[in-house]
């Protein structure tokens, strides 16, 4: 599997449907992790909890889940690249080109330079 740099997903943010794999309190900024100076998603961002897509009993229910077609780019993340991980794992067996942003929001949250969104 093909892993993201912060650097190239800044570059394609707008191209790649990026999925948050988080809990909804983590992806709304309510909570987080104390190491993360910021807290909330990354721009445009769609939230998807990894235990959903752990849940799904198909491919189809996963597609459902997702909503993109087969063969879509995606991109996720979690907090550390962990959740992420097993994230990818499952889309790619979906159909989909799944990448792991394996610096996730533990390293987007800390650059000053990047946005960050909260619902």
């Amino acid at each position: 599997m093909e892993e993201l740099t912060t650097d190239e997903l800044v570059r394609r943010l707008g191209e790649v449907v990026v999925v948050d794999v988080r809990t909804e309190a983590e992806y709304d900024g309510a909570s987080g992790y104390p190491c993360d100076p910021r807290q909330g998603h990354l721009p445009g961002a769609r939230h998807l909890d990894v235990g959903r897509l752990g849940d799904a009993e198909s491919v189809e229910e996963i597609r459902e889940l997702v909503g993109e077609p087969e063969g879509a780019e995606i991109v996720v993340y979690c907090h550390s690249g962990s959740r992420s991980n097993l994230a990818a794992q499952i889309l790619g067996a979906a159909g989909y080109r799944a990448r792991n942003y394996t610096g996730s929001w533990h390293e987007w949250s800390r650059r000053d330079d990047l946005p960050v969104e909260t619902t």
